[in-house]
């Protein structure tokens, strides 16, 4: 078997390349002939013998390059790989053809599964008027001024020459167009007016009819059929076509189109428009339409976008009314399923939304009532605490009170005068009949003539305090005492109250019956009561 790295097979140009190659990079055949190789020198050589004045020189400097700096791409081949790049040929056309290929290209690119085109909304834009300035204003308002006059002069000579007869007419003022022919005069208004004009001019030139145009602008049209899901069946209309009249009476007023637009169970939105008007005029060129009458169904193309509006049918020029309905009934049923999704998935998420609006109610409710019971409880709570802390301050308000009390009635009974002897004449002898309660029954006792009646009542008061003699008793600060019973007389029956000015002796006398009644809160209320109402 032959070494593929023996010198001796090589040709005569390899050998010459292999020596020099040997001589510059000092590398020993074995070694060096596989690099050549790699290099493609036998194929280059060939490939290169024609156009290269030392190939072997060419080749051997491509070899010396991979030695010395590493093989990476290969040049000879990048420079048969720049040789073979093919040419683009020359190609002609006329402007006809281009015109004609800008046409039909996109319905050619179009596959059936293809993208709908986009169905903007229009909103017409308006006329933008600029003022000159005031200096040229100012040179130019003889002029305007002129033609101001002379404009006023001719309209009333025309309105003159109205009344003439009519074959004493000139012709110019009866042959000219009305209706939607009528081009003359014609001022942008808003959308809803616009539309208004359009179907009050439809009517005035092909009679009364039952088409059910869209009584407002081609946006809020869009609006309204993205909003509901209705198809938006858009005719645009040229007056000075030749096919309109035709297009309209028969074609858009047969009696089947009108039954179908009309039918509500059809969902469909019909805006008419007359491309005189600007609005209808945006519309015609935002959706390129390049030939009158101009038809165009406009839906919501879920598949394409949640929100995009397609077209998903142009009808342009005269159509048979047959072919006019079949056409819209087959792209109404080809994209009518994706709007009966969308209905339905918009459906279930109203009803979704009004299940969650409803639990959030009653969560809300609930969350109410909660709230309003955890509102009462503390407020109970907070009024129980409160009355118990009440309660503890009157308690120890009573406690401080009750001990005042003592205190005083041990002071107050260290203070009471003495007896008076049995023997002493200007006394006043009392006979008092003590509560039940106390146990005491009926006691007597002298008071002199000059005692206060105060002196009766605190006797009454201390009845029964024992005291130390020894002790200085005070009187308790800021304690002013009340008593809790009344001294009354039997027959006749009289109260006396404790009086620090008037004494015993003018009150009661030398001697006297008396009663201690105990006074009780209910009874002072009620008899107050009585008091309020006899009064």
């Amino acid at each position: 078997m032959a070494d593929p790295n023996n010198d001796e097979d090589l040709s005569a140009a390899q050998q010459d390349a292999l020596q020099q190659y040997i001589a510059v990079t000092n590398q020993e055949p074995k070694d060096a002939i596989p690099l050549l190789r790699r290099s493609q020198w036998n194929v280059q050589v060939r490939q290169l013998e024609d156009s290269l004045t030392s190939p072997c020189s060419r080749i051997l400097t491509i070899a010396v390059a991979k030695f010395f700096d590493g093989e990476g791409p290969d040049p000879v081949a990048e420079a048969l790989a720049a040789q073979d790049i093919p040419r683009e040929a020359a190609r002609h056309e006329n402007l006809q053809e281009s015109l004609w290929a800008a046409e039909v290209a996109p319905s050619r690119a179009r596959r059936p599964g293809a993208q709908t085109d986009a169905a903007p909304r229009i909103v017409p834009q308006q006329p933008v008027t600029g003022r000159s300035p005031w200096l040229v204003g100012l040179l130019l308002a003889p002029l305007s001024w002129s033609w101001t006059a002379a404009s006023s002069l001719f309209r009333t000579f025309v309105y003159i020459l109205s009344f003439l007869p009519a074959p004493l007419r000139p012709r110019a003022l009866t042959s000219g167009p009305a209706g939607l022919k009528s081009n003359s005069g014609r001022r942008m208004l808003m959308p809803r007016d616009t539309a208004a004009r359009f179907k009050r001019e439809f009517d005035e030139e092909y009679g009364a009819n039952e088409l059910p145009f869209y009584e407002g602008g081609f946006a809020q049209a869009h609006d309204q059929a993205k909003k509901d899901l209705k198809f938006l069946l858009t005719v645009i209309l040229s007056p000075e076509h030749d096919d309109t009249e035709s297009f309209v009476k028969e074609t858009l007023l047969d009696p089947q189109v009108v039954q179908f637009v009309n039918d509500p169970t059809n969902n469909i939105i019909l805006w008419g428009g007359n491309v005189l008007d600007s609005e209808a005029y945006q519309v015609s060129t935002e959706y390129k339409c390049t030939k009158f009458p101009f038809s165009a169904l406009i839906c919501l193309t879920p598949k394409e976008g949640s929100t995009r509006m397609g077209v998903i049918k142009r009808l342009v020029g005269p159509t048979p009314a047959a072919t006019y309905l079949s056409e819209i009934q087959a792209a109404m049923e080809k994209y009518g399923g994706d709007l009966a999704n969308v209905r339905a998935e918009r459906t279930a998420q109203e009803v979704t939304r009004s299940l969650r609006t409803e639990q959030d109610s009653a969560y809300e409710r609930s969350l109410a009532i909660d709230r309003e019971r955890a509102r009462q409880k503390k407020e109970a709570a907070e009024a129980a605490a409160a009355a118990e802390e009440r309660a503890k301050q009157e308690a120890a308000q009573a406690a401080i009170l009750e001990q005042k009390r003592a205190q005083w009635r041990t002071w107050r009974a260290t203070k009471l005068h003495p007896e008076p002897p049995a023997s002493d004449k200007s006394v006043v002898r009392v006979a008092l009949m003590m509560p039940e309660e106390t146990g005491a029954g009926r006691i007597t006792r002298r008071f002199a003539q000059d005692a206060a009646m105060e002196e009766l009542y605190a006797f009454v008061e201390c009845y029964g305090v024992t005291t130390d003699g020894g002790e200085d008793y005070e009187k308790p600060e800021g304690y002013e005492h009340e008593y809790s019973f009344r001294i009354a007389s039997t027959l006749p029956r009289e109260i006396y109250e404790p009086s620090q000015t008037v004494t015993m002796g003018e009150r009661i006398g030398r001697s006297g019956n008396l009663i201690v009644e105990q006074i009780v809160a209910d009874s002072d209320s009620e008899s107050e009561g009585d008091s309020e109402e006899d009064a």
